[in-house]
């Protein structure tokens, strides 16, 4: 008969690692950790090799290459790399989230629901900027979850969704938000050796109302005053799908001589933090930090480059959980924050269904952190 103890190292099945398209990287570092701390892997690895080849007109099929009976399926899948392509028509086409998104529920139909249990990590959500409806639109994300738990799919981990209420349109499947809050200020402090992070030196800014309760985490725990930007829309139009920002206005106290961090979930065009550093820099700010889960820098990086020659930004923080271009890696203005041991320990925590809340909330070691930064 199991014991309670027997069960807290009694994993739920045979752990398996899939990383889809795109992933293979994040999923080596992700498997190596694994191996690092386990000896339990088959033939020197978690990972189990999967493929979906395209026929010539676009259509595809998922083949995996091994059993994956009573197996503890976790999926790793970037819906947003563009880098990967493929041929339909004589034309090479970059994959996009929907592609990305079939080839998930692919493999998921090619286990034949044959695993034990299968998890989902997929680090921005798919169509996670649509979350709600305003007017007659559809409901894409809570759509994709939907479909995700009708396949049989137990657990969803995302990071730093925009907005986590989407869960509820999965009720009785788990749904993990995951905040990368530890590993961006470790980045900070080992990339910037003369920060100093108390009240008299840093400020957190929220770009928006929106993205407030992330910049309540960060002010609380590590002590720092809080401003925030409001943005002021035109409602009148409609430009890339969105109304245009008229103006942003500042909201808080006094900065004059302060760093500041501004955190957000993504990065897009680049308009708004650039605006914002504008600003920052215009209130006679010392270094202006930015914090951002996702860099999709879909414009490009030319208006980056030059709002770092004109010291409009000191540095701008991203992780490595979706694809970035090899040219953004070399740039001086660039720190990438590093998710994969991240991800390991959470794979390794459900696996052995254990409670993610010490991971979850990472209050302890950012205070470890701090301690040993103030003792330097």
């Amino acid at each position: 008969m199991a014991t309670e103890e027997s069960l807290l190292v009694t994993p739920v099945g045979q752990l398996g690692l899939i990383g889809m398209r795109g992933c293979e990287e994040i999923t080596a570092r992700v498997d190596q950790y694994l191996l690092d701390w386990r000896s339990d892997a088959e033939q020197g690895t978690f990972q189990i090799e999967t493929c979906c080849p395209r026929f010539s007109s676009g259509e595809a099929k998922s083949h995996i290459k091994k059993s994956v009976r009573g197996h503890d399926l976790f999926i790793i899948c970037d819906v947003f790399n563009y880098g990967v392509k493929y041929n339909m028509y004589g034309m090479e086409v970059p994959m996009s989230p929907d592609d990305h998104f079939q080839d998930l529920k692919r493999t998921i139909a090619a286990a034949g629901g044959k695993a034990r249990r299968i998890t989902v990590i997929m680090p921005m959500l798919y169509e996670g900027r649509q979350h709600r409806r305003v007017s007659r639109e559809s409901l894409d994300c809570a759509m994709a979850l939907q479909e995700l738990a009708h396949m049989g799919v137990t657990d969803i981990v995302t990071f730093d969704p925009h907005d986590p209420r989407v869960q509820n349109a999965i009720p009785l499947i788990g749904f993990e938000s995951v905040q990368p809050k530890y590993q961006m200020i470790k980045a900070l402090v080992h990339k910037v050796p003369d920060i100093k992070i108390d009240r008299e030196n840093i400020t957190i800014i929220s770009p928006d109302e929106g993205g407030m309760s992330r910049c309540i985490y960060y002010s609380s725990v590590l002590g720092l005053d809080l401003g925030m930007f409001y943005k002021r829309r035109d409602y009148a139009k409609i430009v890339g799908g969105r109304n245009p920002i008229i103006s942003h206005e500042y909201l808080g106290g006094g900065i004059e001589g302060k760093d500041v961090i501004i955190v957000d979930d993504i990065i897009a065009s680049g308009d708004s933090v650039i605006d914002i550093a504008e600003q920052l820099k215009a209130k006679k700010v010392r270094r202006v930090f930015v914090f951002a889960t996702f860099g999709l820098f879909t414009e490009g990086l030319a208006r980056f480059d030059e709002a770092y020659k004109n010291g409009l930004i000191e540095k701008i923080f991203t992780t490595n959980l979706i694809y970035r271009k090899e040219d953004l890696k070399q740039k001086e203005w660039y720190a990438e924050v590093d998710m994969s041991k991240y991800i390991a320990y959470i794979v390794n925590t459900l696996n052995y269904d254990r409670s993610m809340s010490e991971l979850l909330d990472p209050v302890n070691r950012i205070n470890k952190l701090l301690g040993k930064l103030n003792k330097e």
